[in-house]
């Protein structure tokens, strides 16, 4: 190992302390995904920091969510390829204003509190103690952090930033949580929403009940041709979770509307469900109604390609060679790591610090996981051919 990859490693052990001080000023700031203003409000401390270590961060706007922001060594470079090292993670949580103010950050026993702690507030901490680094031992290393602001509501306003991004690296490391048994993740379902509205024909119940075009009878028929293309061993799932219509018992519903959440493995079946569900929703069982409808809210998967297979074995590799056995494992959640993947940049995912229960009260992260996950990152980083 040489001076400087010995100096990362000792560095990052040592800034435990550091890392979790930064941890509670990012958790104590409100940062809703619709929170603009707060989501940009932890770029701004995280660009202060990065700014402390001579480090400069570029905005690129983003009109009604946070900014998307991007740091990185002076050697980074987006005109030759495959060259860059990525660090990704997003600032925004599911959590309202005022929740920080309810329940602060705090340490109990070996975990630590508060809304966004671990998903993934954590995880920006690791990535920018990572960055800071590399930056002090190894500035010729082409390592970029990008920090988005809109993930927990389906990236679509930072997805064509991570794309490019993603298209000049040869390595993409996505620091959602570590699993509670401590695993990173190397394979990720896709997903999508649908909406759609359905249009019927309004009559009373009991007196002229068949000049009327039930459209919650419509929306019976869709929900369950919708969940028959379910297929659990395939890996694929259709949930109508939202559903509704209708303005009394006895009269036949003029309008109804419904959201189904869709998750599959790989590229072909998500063409296959786009087709299939296309034809379900357009489709007229219930004479007289009309439906329209929108695909949403889209996450592509990490998928078990080659490339992944072989930085997944590279992070397993550096985890070892530190004393800490990790696998990867496979989850139906989405996140960013699938379109960086997607992109045909080789990703692995859940790098950041060991935490569970996310999106709930009980939401924590294991205190010392902060500086061993950083290290675990770096020795990665440190052990990629080239």
């Amino acid at each position: 190992m040489g001076t400087s990859n010995a100096e990362i490693l000792e560095w990052l052990s040592s800034q435990q302390h550091n890392m979790v001080s930064l941890l509670s000023s990012l958790v104590n700031v409100d940062s809703g995904s619709y929170d603009k203003e707060g989501v940009d409000a932890v770029g701004a401390l995280l660009s202060h920091f990065f700014a402390g270590r001579g480090l400069r961060t570029a905005v690129r706007p983003v009109a009604d969510f946070g900014d998307t922001l991007l740091v990185g060594t002076a050697a980074v470079r987006r005109d030759a390829g495959r060259r860059n090292i990525l660090l990704m993670g997003h600032r925004d949580t599911v959590f309202g204003k005022g929740e920080a103010a309810r329940r602060p950050f705090h340490i109990q026993g070996d975990r630590a509190y508060g809304p966004g702690v671990a998903d993934m507030k954590a995880g920006l901490v690791m990535n920018a103690f990572v960055l800071a680094a590399f930056q002090k031992f190894a500035p010729e290393v082409p390592l970029v952090v990008m920090l988005t602001g809109d993930e927990e509501i389906g990236s679509q306003a930072s997805l064509a930033h991570i794309d490019e991004e993603a298209r000049f690296a040869r390595a993409v490391f996505n620091a959602e949580p570590a699993r509670p048994t401590g695993n990173f993740v190397s394979g990720r379902k896709g997903g999508f929403t649908y909406h759609f509205e359905i249009s019927g024909k309004a009559a009373h119940a009991g007196v002229n009940f068949t000049e009327g075009a039930s459209a919650i009878g419509e929306l019976a028929h869709k929900i369950t041709a919708l969940h028959a293309l379910t297929d659990i061993k395939q890996g694929i799932t259709l949930n109508v979770g939202l559903a509704g219509g209708g303005s009394s018992t006895n009269t036949v519903a003029a309008k109804a509307s419904g959201e189904v959440d869709v998750r599959f493995v790989d590229g072909a079946q998500r063409e296959r469900l786009i087709v299939e569900i296309e034809a379900i929703l357009g489709r007229v069982t219930v004479a007289g109604t009309r439906t329209t409808f929108e695909r949403q809210s889209e996450s592509l998967p990490l998928a078990p390609t080659a490339e992944n297979v072989a930085l997944s074995a590279i992070y397993r590799e550096a985890a070892a060679s530190l004393g800490f056995a990790v696998s990867g494992e496979f989850t139906g959640g989405c996140a960013d790591s699938g379109i960086a993947s997607s992109a045909g940049a080789p990703t692995v995912c859940a790098t950041g610090p060991v935490g569970g229960k996310a999106h709930t009260e009980e939401e924590y992260v294991l205190v010392e996981t902060l500086s061993q996950r950083a290290a675990i990152v770096a020795a990665s980083i440190l052990r990629l051919p080239g």
